[in-house]
């Protein structure tokens, strides 16, 4: 438990606020912790529990880290990602709500299509990534992360006041269901299973309202944070036991926790918010700039346009690039430095790859680093070991995108 609980304080994922929220509270430790749903069926099914984000969670469960890794690459895992935030916007000027607090083109998104998203600041840092959809029932739908809850749940309110106070249609509800994810392969057949809908025709990034073993009401969403083809679904808190017993029940399907997740959307090349971006970074030194709507970079009308845009044009001073090596492994902090010795760099997030047999990580150097073949050194345990500059994803990514 103990090395369960230091490989999560390694890769700093402790420590995150509170969320202000009801569900139920963990006592008995220095932090007051929030359970999901699946709390007592994690327990059940030999989850080692940590904290994370103000939540109890499980980092792995009896299989090891390497093991679940392995499993969601080649078959399928089930993942409790119940602790995001969950939010409806609605009403006829949602699109314009959102559309003032990201830089996507939210109004060119298809009926129960979706994107990736930033929340950003006048200074052009990121406060978040978030998913947004376009629902067909009349209201955007929008996922983002549980160690900002507050930060972005205060910013769309305060936005949704001054859009009332205005005199415009908008409102927020938080969604009050626990979010499951299911990744791998083979996620396909284990959900066909269990709906009637023909799932190849749900491509990666849209969505559907479906029955899902028999559970009436759940909104599935093909995505994920690990690179494969997989699928979110947003299910009602009290079917939430009842669903992932069901999905368990086809050997398939396996749990995995907060290890696995780590390491499978590290290979994927995939950002963890607070490490890898920040307040701090912009989405051109983020590597994000796709995230940026084309008619919102020629409106420049979102936050922080003035300042993201020129960094289109011109070169950032630095840039988060993957990097690769052999010997100990990178982690986050890890001093980044060119081959004459120089400090250049950091180190957000790192660890050793189980499908590369390497050494994987993302850092932030100056832009005349940045090219992939760059050779660079990484101060580990504090020796000096070569690192290469390499393309993101680490592992080629699975998305089901329909040709």
């Amino acid at each position: 438990m103990q090395r369960a609980v230091s490989m999560v304080a390694r890769l700093g994922l402790r420590g995150q606020p509170l969320p202000s929220v009801p569900g139920r509270l963990l006592s008995g430790s220095q932090d007051v912790l929030r359970r999901t749903p699946l709390y007592d069926f994690h327990l059940a099914h030999g989850g080692k529990m940590v904290a994370f984000a103000g939540w109890s969670l499980p980092v792995q469960y009896r299989d090891s880290h390497v093991d679940s890794h392995l499993h969601t690459r080649r078959h399928c895992s089930l993942f409790d990602v119940s602790h995001m935030l969950q939010t409806k916007i609605y009403g006829c000027d949602r699109v314009k709500l959102m559309e003032s607090l990201v830089v996507g083109d939210i109004a060119e998104l298809r009926p129960n299509q979706g994107t990736l998203s930033l929340f950003t600041n006048e200074g052009g840092g990121i406060l978040d990534d978030l998913i947004v959809t376009n629902t067909s029932e009349g209201h955007l739908y929008v996922v983002s992360n549980a160690g900002c809850w507050d930060k972005d749940l205060a910013l769309m309110q305060d936005k949704v006041r001054e859009l009332q106070n205005m005199g415009s249609d908008v409102g927020l509800e938080v969604v009050d269901n626990a979010l499951l994810a299911l990744q791998g392969p083979t996620v396909a057949q284990v959900l066909q299973a269990g709906v009637a809908g023909d799932l190849r025709k749900l491509s990666f990034m849209t969505s559907a309202v479906m029955e899902v073993f028999g559970v009436s009401g759940c909104r599935v969403t093909r995505c994920g944070y690990t690179g494969e083809d997989g699928v979110e679904i947003s299910v009602p808190a009290a079917e939430a036991v009842h669903l992932a017993t069901a999905l368990l029940e086809n050997p398939e399907v396996k749990l995995a926790g907060l290890a696995a997740r780590d390491s499978l959307r590290l290979e994927a090349g995939l950002c963890l918010y607070g490490n890898d971006i920040d307040e701090h970074t912009t989405p051109v030194e983020g590597s994000l700039s796709w995230t940026l709507g084309k008619r919102r970079r020629a409106a420049m009308d979102f936050p922080g346009a003035a300042v993201i845009i020129p960094q289109l044009k011109g070169k950032v001073q630095r840039k988060r690039v993957g990097l690769m090596c052999e010997g100990a492994p990178m982690r986050a902090h890890s001093p980044i430095l060119s081959t004459e010795g120089t400090v250049i760099g950091t180190v957000t997030s790192g660890c050793p790859s189980p499908c590369l047999k390497k050494n994987v990580a993302m850092g932030y150097v100056p832009f005349e680093y940045s090219r992939p073949g760059t050779r660079l050194l990484v101060e580990v345990r504090r020796k000096q070991q070569m690192a290469v500059v390499s393309k993101m994803p680490f592992v080629p990514t699975n998305y089901y995108t329909l040709k």
